[in-house]
């Protein structure tokens, strides 16, 4: 989609160009921007004296198809008050900068960023997710006293150690800044790292993760509150629901169709992603349905303590939802697994790969695209799981042609009998004459 805007752009900007307008479109961090030549803003300084400065004005449009015909117009617009000498800075071409007035802290401004973030972003269950991302990252990734300035905000990615936890905060930051008008440059933080190591799970470590879980029981320590002594079998139910579908951990929690999971009418065995998930409703399939069993995943003893989880819960507040997937994570910590929560949906992706199944039928069970399945969930292919699918794959080609060698060797046979009998017909008659 970017690809496309940014080819619609340039066919925008020599239009502009021809019509003589003195404004140009930009692209920059997800939002379009105009690029022209003004009077100096108010409080601005006049370094060259001449009384004029190019500016580019965000207008909060979103860098897409919709986006670039808004910008458009406002670029024709903004052209004709140039052309006329009519133009002046109004709150229109400010922008936030009010806002920016009265709170000036990072802190300040997030109080105000969903506010504002909505102004300009249809509210759905996908965008609500996006922006609690956004926001929780921003909030992790700053120091909430700093002014929210483009030099405060890229020293608060320079200290991040980590290149994705980096690459993440630079994405929750440009957006932060977006919607509140910040001048910032972010461009060289928006390559995605190539070096970030997975470990994804065989089935033979699937099931010893399940078995850490029962050696948790019986290795733990004697002070455990009488509460919560039996958890742990929530949190293996957890493990093997994720195993077994490939559900992102909220998936689990946001609205959960209890009664439909236990039913004897699902005899498909299917889960039920709610409508206010991510990526909406979904009905996902098992990939191994024996591990349903095998994990006594449709034990009522540990729905039901899913059930008084989220009894307290707000099922559609990111907040309570993430201390739960985090709670999930904590788990695997604790047990003393080397992989995390979402290496089983990597696993999942991989092996649905291996077994045969049609990309798009893996990707809609995942409820993702088949762009995000074969560009993110493929990259995890380590060397043993490559030479397995490898050799799977001779495996059946071996199959394939011994079935061949037995047709023909079969069809040889019938030839040779279909003779024999023929000969036999003709001798019999020899006799009979």
């Amino acid at each position: 989609m970017r690809t496309k805007v940014l080819l619609k752009l340039e066919k925008v900007n020599l239009r502009l160009k021809s019509a003589k307008a003195k404004v140009t479109i930009r692209e920059s961090n997800g939002s379009l921007q105009l690029r022209a030549t003004l009077p100096i803003k108010p409080g601005d300084k006049d370094n060259n004296g001449t009384g004029r400065k190019q500016y580019n004005l965000s207008l909060n449009i979103p860098a897409n198809l919709d986006g670039l015909k808004t910008a458009e117009e406002e670029a024709y617009e903004l052209g004709k008050l140039i052309a006329r000498k009519t133009f002046e800075w109004n709150d229109k071409y400010l922008g936030n900068e009010a806002i920016r007035k009265d709170f000036q802290s990072i802190g300040e401004l997030l109080e105000k960023f969903e506010e504002e973030y909505f102004k300009t972003h249809k509210r759905t269950t996908k965008s609500e997710h996006t922006f609690f991302y956004y926001f929780s990252r921003t909030k992790r990734f700053t120091n909430l006293q700093d002014l929210a300035t483009a030099e405060h905000l890229i020293s608060s990615i320079e200290q991040i150690d980590k290149e994705w936890a980096k690459y993440n905060a630079a994405r929750a930051i440009a957006a932060f800044c977006v919607t509140f008008n910040i001048e910032i440059d972010l461009s060289k933080y928006f390559k995605m790292p190539e070096n970030n190591s997975r470990n994804i799970p065989t089935d033979a470590e699937i099931f010893e993760g399940i078995i850490k879980f029962e050696d948790y029981q019986h290795n733990r320590g004697n002070q455990v509150n009488q509460n919560v002594q039996n958890s742990w079998q929530l949190w293996r139910w957890t493990y093997g629901m994720l195993a077994v579908f490939g559900l992102r951990p909220r998936e689990l929690f946001i609205n959960p169709d209890i009664d439909w999971w236990l039913s004897q009418e699902n005899t498909d065995l299917t889960w039920k992603v709610d409508k206010d998930s991510k990526t909406g409703e979904r009905q996902a399939l098992p990939l191994h349905r024996q591990w349903i069993d095998d994990f006594d995943l449709r034990n009522p003893k540990y729905v039901e303590m899913l059930r008084v989880a989220i009894a307290k819960k707000d099922n559609t507040n990111h907040a309570e939802i993430t201390a739960l997937t985090q709670r999930v994570s904590w788990w695997f910590r604790k047990i003393g697994l080397d992989f995390k929560p979402y290496d089983l949906r990597h696993a999942w992706a991989i092996r649905a790969h291996i077994l045969g199944i049609p990309i798009k039928a893996a990707a809609d069970n995942l409820g993702h695209s088949v762009q995000v399945h074969t560009q993110t969930y493929q990259r995890w292919f380590s060397l043993d799981m490559r030479k397995l699918a490898i050799n799977q794959a001779l495996s059946k080609r071996n199959q394939v042609e011994l079935i061949r060698e037995e047709n023909a060797k079969l069809t040889m046979e019938n030839e040779k009998l279909k003779m024999e009998i023929e000969k036999l017909k003709m001798e019999l008659v020899y006799k009979r004459s």
